[in-house]
């Protein structure tokens, strides 16, 4: 097969040229716009992250523990937005707000719900009024608690870098929680969780729930809290828990450890350690025991909506309680 090459006149090699230069213009146009989209994007993420103070928010509903003041607390509540989320930091007084669900769905289950942030700061958002709002759908009433906290420096620049820095040390070393210790350490937090089951417990005809059917469900530092308190309360006793990316070291569990379930992210730069001590002493204990180890959600990831399986833990979490008669 011949290839003819046919002669071009001087008009259709302008032509061509134009048609040349102009794709070569359009190519520059779309490679400079997407370098203008990938700048905005990066700004857009880095405000999104950025803890900016906001106002309280309306908190009527928020009902007032007897555990009094945090000893020795100089530096008030404040409230600042992150991740599009609302926080809470210095939390001097416990409070617990209630979401009940339509008594005509009420199951007789509750859960009191326990956000994390390091003990320095709660995600109230993520990792609560979502939570709780979620499960009241379901039909349980749901607590979220706002225990105390460490305080933390009034000032916000002050405040974000100790955090970073309280962040990137444990990501450097991923901490291992000793329980006994904890049990010291937080003794306010601890007062605070034990004064949530009272007061439900003194409520519980009030508000339609059956005081041997409440349990707990904790995030992170929450999870610590949970777990503490499922330990070391005599008197909390809740009917299950739950521990979300909370840390997964041995403890001793006892002859009555309520059901667990467990969901954390395998990128999870706090806890995914591989060191699963806690599920396995509950199953070799003989205790209920449901674990999910996604493969991506990293560190926090709650009720935010992710292209992770990790997504699904609460949907999990609702079959769990499912099969153990809560719903």
């Amino acid at each position: 097969m011949r290839l003819l090459i046919m002669p071009l006149h001087q008009h259709q090699i302008s032509v061509l040229w134009a048609l040349a230069s102009g794709i070569k213009a359009l190519r520059w146009t779309m490679s400079f716009l997407l370098l203008v989209c990938s700048v905005l994007m990066s700004l857009s993420v880095q405000a999104h992250d950025t803890m900016t103070p906001i106002t309280p928010p309306n908190q009527q509903s928020a009902i007032t523990l007897d555990t009094g003041p945090l000893m020795g607390a100089q530096t008030p509540e404040s409230w600042h937005s992150q991740y599009g989320s609302r926080f809470v930091r210095n939390v001097t007084v416990a409070t617990l707000t209630p979401f009940l669900p339509d008594p005509t769905k009420a199951s007789g289950a509750a859960v009191i719900v326990m956000p994390g942030g390091g003990f320095r700061t709660l995600s109230m958002d993520n990792e609560g009024w979502d939570v709780a709002q979620a499960l009241a759908q379901q039909g349980i009433a749901a607590f979220v608690l706002k225990y105390r906290l460490q305080q933390t420096p009034a000032n916000m620049a002050d405040f974000t870098r100790e955090m970073r820095e309280m962040f990137s040390a444990a990501g450097r070393r991923p901490p291992r929680p000793d329980v006994d210790a904890m049990r010291i350490s937080l003794a306010p937090q601890l007062a605070d969780a034990q004064a949530a089951f009272t007061l439900i417990r003194s409520r519980a005809k009030e508000w339609h729930i059956e005081p041997n059917r409440i349990g707990m469900l904790g995030f992170s530092a929450g999870a610590m809290l949970t777990m503490t308190t499922t330990l070391f309360s005599p008197d909390a006793k809740p009917a299950f828990i739950g521990n979300i990316y909370g840390p997964l070291s041995a403890v001793a569990v006892p002859a009555d450890a309520p059901p667990l379930f467990v969901a954390i992210a395998a990128d999870d730069p706090l806890f995914a350690t591989g060191e699963f001590g806690l599920i396995q002493q509950w199953h070799a204990a003989g205790r209920p025991v449901e674990f999910h180890f996604y493969e991506q959600g990293g560190h926090g990831f709650g009720m935010y909506p992710k292209e992770t399986t990790s997504t699904g833990w609460f949907d999990a979490f609702s079959h769990w309680l499912k099969m153990h008669g809560m719903l």
